[in-house]
């Protein structure tokens, strides 16, 4: 992959949407977290997960979806749970060619955003929960 940015590495929008729609794919092909996603609109989350990572790459696309810890709070994930995504994206940026170091600083973009992804509705506005 050939590119200045980050966004351009990743082959713009249409990169990185393969990127997402095989890791959705990873995700609801594991039996853990598969289940998650069973009344989940996947169109919409494709789409926002999508715009997400084309905005932290540097790409003109804006997240506009609801913030993630708002998203999430009633989705009663573990750590464990998303470490094991963080890994299904790790392959999803490796089976797309990715290079080591984009790929992690796609996973630590992701995994900043861990303890919102924990967050529960009892929380407070800066608590993870569900270890």
């Amino acid at each position: 992959m050939t590119g200045t940015t980050l966004y351009e590495r990743l082959g713009e929008r249409e990169g990185i949407q393969t990127v997402v729609d095989d890791f959705y794919d990873r995700l609801l092909a594991d039996e853990e977290l598969g289940p998650f996603f069973d009344d989940a609109d996947l169109e919409t989350l494709r789409r926002t997960q999508t715009e997400f990572l084309c905005e932290t790459a540097g790409g003109p696309e804006t997240y506009d979806a609801a913030p993630v810890r708002d998203a999430h709070l009633d989705v009663p994930f573990t750590r464990q749970h998303v470490q094991r995504a963080i890994t299904h994206l790790t392959e999803s940026l490796d089976a797309a060619g990715v290079p080591d170091e984009d790929a992690e600083t796609v996973i630590q973009a992701v995994a900043a955003y861990e303890d919102d992804l924990l967050a529960t509705a009892d929380d407070g506005p800066d608590a993870g929960g569900g270890e």
